[in-house]
């Protein structure tokens, strides 16, 4: 992964932690120092623990050396720019080298740690950042930092409740793919804060926290994991928490899960046995192998018929997953394939979340984004065809939503997901409504 000078964010890493009584500004110019002097151990050492991990002293010493390399000698070095984003400082200085210009910007996490570094274009030295929506009432609600689990797994998070000493309906956020934080956050967008604030502000309950993959992704790619060990385990732990919570009334604990999390749901559901309900944001209901192709086939489209390097790389994407259908177990099977360990296709090898979701009978509401690429209107089809018949079984879609749940016009891109933008009011409305009429 090397730092690209473009017109977007090149994110690396982003962590939250307490505060601290340092300058931004200066643990930002000593880091600055130490980047242009490569000294790349005592740099190293200002960063917080999981971007350590995720950028690693020889990744510094190898890829980070010979990008600075290229950039030829240092010349000039202007006045820090600063900006904010949420709990965390963003301070970045414009650099002069010999052969380009550009601005270095480091995120330092409230303990003053770095926690993500930035190679940015010369007109851009923050970036846009997220903005709370208008439908959070901070007056409304309180939040605080728990922890999720104790073993060697455990995971930050926090909790958002109402104001006041009720004991409301609580809900537990489970991630999409990869290493999502707390907010799901994506350059600067947060759709799990959008959520969680959002929600709160109407009354009820919500809990969002790292996920493993997230935090633990170096000891996790070691293990060969599973969908167990990346979400559904620490959803139930999550979900175990959520009940001992004064504030909550454990007999109405309901999960929502984006994209993956939304997959996974009616196995947490299951394993559980006593969720009152399931919200599924933009749920895959065919297998994750032939979603992520038909991903594939959708952008290489996208400006008509693909150059013949892209139906290459199309027609090599078909043999992977040709490969994941035919993993056995016991087999002769590759380490990993399509990103992913054997052993996690093995885990959903035959699994059918629509046809889990039909056994359980709890109510379920599933929402989709129209314009979502990633997982589409076959999913949601899919969904309600399943489920047709069940009175408890609410389907809403929205034409403008991307799989973000943020409004847009035309064809979706990936490049939508640069821009700034929150969770659509009327999710939130839907969400807050059907979980009201459970409570009735």
């Amino acid at each position: 992964m090397l730092l690209k000078l473009h017109s977007g964010v090149f994110l690396i890493g982003l962590a939250l932690f307490g505060q601290t009584s340092s300058s931004p500004v200066d643990t930002g110019r000593k880091a600055l120092d130490l980047l242009l002097s490569k000294k790349f151990p005592e740099l190293s050492a200002l960063f917080s623990e999981s971007f350590q991990q995720t950028i690693t002293l020889d990744f510094l010493e190898k890829r980070v050396a010979a990008e600075l390399a290229e950039f030829g000698q240092m010349q000039s070095v202007g006045d820090a720019i600063v900006g904010s984003d949420g709990p965390n400082s963003l301070v970045s200085f414009p650099v002069r080298f010999a052969n380009t210009a550009l601005n270095i910007q480091f995120t330092l996490n409230r303990s003053g740690q770095i926690a993500g570094m930035y190679f940015r274009p010369p007109d851009k030295p923050l970036p846009a950042t997220w903005n709370r929506p208008a439908y959070s009432k901070p007056e409304l609600f309180r939040s605080r930092e728990v922890t999720i689990g104790s073993d060697m797994w455990k995971l930050s998070g926090t909790l958002t409740t109402p104001a006041g000493n009720t004991r409301v309906p609580g809900v537990v956020l489970v991630h999409g793919p990869g290493p999502n934080d707390r907010d799901e956050s994506l350059f600067a967008t947060r759709i799990f804060a959008d959520l969680a604030e959002g929600l709160a502000s109407r009354g009820y309950a919500v809990l969002r926290y790292e996920k493993r993959t997230k935090t633990y992704g170096k000891e996790l790619s070691e293990t060969g994991y599973t969908l167990q060990e990346e979400t559904v385990e620490d959803a139930l732990r999550a979900v175990a928490l959520l009940r001992t919570q004064p504030e909550v009334d454990r007999r109405r604990i309901y999960v929502l899960g984006h994209s993956l999390g939304g997959y996974a749901s009616p196995r947490i559901a299951a394993r559980d046995g006593k969720l009152a309900g399931l919200i599924v944001l933009g749920g895959p209901a065919r297998p994750i192998e032939d979603v992520a192709y038909d991903q594939s086939d959708y952008l290489v489209h996208l400006n008509g018929e693909p150059r013949p390097n892209e139906q290459a790389r199309l027609a090599q994407l078909a043999a992977e997953v040709q490969r994941v259908k035919s993993l056995a177990p016991g087999g002769n099977n590759p380490d990993v394939v399509l990103g992913l360990p054997a052993g996690w296709w093995l885990s959903v090898k035959g699994y059918d979340p629509v046809a889990e979701a039909a056994k359980l009978g709890i109510p379920m509401l599933v929402l989709q984004g129209e314009r979502d690429f990633q997982v589409t209107m076959k999913d949601f089809a899919l969904w309600q065809s399943g489920l047709d018949g069940r009175s408890n079984a609410v389907f809403h879609s929205y034409p403008k939503l991307n799989g973000l749940f943020i409004a847009g016009e035309n064809k979706s891109t990936p490049a939508e997901y640069h821009n700034p933008g929150n969770v659509a009011p009327q999710v939130i409305d839907d969400i807050a409504a059907w979980l009201s009429a459970k409570a009735k």
